[in-house]
């Protein structure tokens, strides 16, 4: 696998609500990262809602053979926009079924449950076995062949591990935050993908010196150094920075190169940049889902 993904939210309407202006735009960018050799695609039903998963149909149905989409579920949007988890396992089973029409594809490779949310919503309190357990008879059915988790903490991680194998997690994770760390870890020893979200911080890095410094030594962007930190920070991180611009694609399918000439001492402050021991989820986990 490519250890340089594509997150797809940013192909949505604003404030990843409806379609893009340019649909056809949308696609071609698809197309163009399967071209330069992206094989791992991140996108959800609540992008849009649907329209994302739509767009990757479009573009690129069926699915390229070595092509992992890894799409989450478990979440609808509210009225006012907002994310708000919905665990309940008929919901669950209905958004399985809608990617798979929205895609053109007859099984999804990947399918995360998301676990946490910005809205309180109604169904938080779902047990997250019971959640899990619908994605273990759609995999029993031949309908989804990994199932990973979105917004885990180390124990829903280790409690959903008791009721089915866990093949990615999903984490916000970067040069600013480390929050997800001590999942980080847990995935390393356990053979465990994990994919951080907001891999260049949301645009927060801005010009950090100890990014300038490696970028003008290398030619490079400083987005390129954060993505290629990540690579370096452990061999269990696939990144999936996001876009709608093709030469914004093309730079951040070059981190991989980069990843490789950055050197130890360069990682090492990078990587000294936060004080991974005392950082914690800053989020809020539910606890019975």
């Amino acid at each position: 696998m490519n250890r340089v993904g594509y997150g797809a939210m940013q192909l949505a309407g604003p404030r990843v609500w409806g379609f893009p202006d340019d649909p056809e735009a949308a696609r071609r960018v698809l197309r163009l990262a399967v071209e330069l050799g992206v094989t791992f695609l991140d996108t959800a039903n609540a992008y849009g809602p649907r329209t994302v998963n739509q767009l990757i149909g479009q573009a690129l149905g069926p699915i390229p053979a070595g092509v992992i989409v890894g799409n989450k579920v478990g979440a609808e949007r509210g009225p006012d926009k907002s994310w708000v988890v919905d665990g309940r396992p008929e919901t669950v089973r209905r958004q399985v079924h809608e990617a798979l029409t929205d895609m053109g594809t007859e099984a999804s490779e990947l399918t995360y449950l998301r676990l946490v949310g910005d809205s309180p919503g109604a169904h938080q309190d779902v047990p997250l076995e019971e959640s899990l357990g619908a994605l273990v008879q759609l995999r029993d059915q031949g309908l989804i062949r990994r199932i990973g988790l979105s917004g885990a903490s180390p124990q829903m991680l280790a409690r959903a591990q008791q009721t089915t194998s866990i093949a990615a997690v999903q984490n916000r994770f970067n040069l600013l935050d480390r929050s997800g760390v001590q999942v980080l870890a847990d995935c390393e020893t356990q053979g465990i993908l994990f994919i951080p979200y907001f891999p260049l911080a949301a645009g927060r890095l801005g010009g950090h010196q100890e990014l300038t410094g490696p970028a003008e030594r290398l030619g490079a962007t400083p987005a390129q150094i954060a993505l290629a930190w990540l690579l370096r920070r452990s061999p269990s991180i696939v990144v999936i920075p996001g876009t709608s611009n093709p030469d914004h694609l093309r730079s951040n399918i070059a981190a991989s190169e980069v990843a490789e000439q950055l050197t130890d001492a360069e990682v090492a402050r990078l990587t000294a940049l936060v004080d991974e021991s005392q950082a914690v989820l800053d989020r809020p986990t539910p606890t019975h889902s």
